[in-house]
């Protein structure tokens, strides 16, 4: 599926603008696409496709572990939300893994003009990171 994004460290990341954040960015994980935009003060992010959901675009969110939510749909779902600008990226937000059904600490930076560094932590430092990189 789109996300195998448990856990995601963030590597040391040259100055960029924190908007550098905004965009359509291509996963490290099956083929995913998720499309990052600004979210009032916060930024927040959207599945858009995979290789899953290029196979069957009505996919649900069966892994959810709140059975309520294993109904919605994969496609736009918003994985990424409630993070602050901290210097050039965004701390303290949340990741949503589809694959697992749940949701992660995250941080979002920037380290280039297309590249997208995406740290999620089940608690630190158990932390993994995904390099993400810009669609044009």
């Amino acid at each position: 599926m789109l996300l195998t994004l448990l856990g995601l460290s963030i590597a040391a990341a040259p100055p960029q603008n924190a908007d550098a954040a905004i965009g359509r960015w291509r996963t490290q994980t099956r083929g995913g696409i998720v499309e990052i935009q600004r979210c009032g003060t916060s930024i927040c992010g959207r599945i858009l496709t995979s290789e899953k959901l290029r196979s069957d675009p009505n996919l649900k969110d069966v892994n959810n572990s709140n059975a309520a939510l294993r109904g919605r749909p994969l496609r736009n779902l918003q994985i990424l939300a409630g993070f602050t600008q901290s210097g050039n990226g965004w701390t303290g937000g949340k990741i949503y893994n589809a694959e697992d059904g749940k949701t992660y600490g995250a941080d979002v930076t920037p380290a280039g003009p297309d590249t997208l560094k995406v740290r999620g932590c089940v608690f630190k430092p158990f932390c993994k990171t995904q390099t993400w990189t810009r669609l044009r």
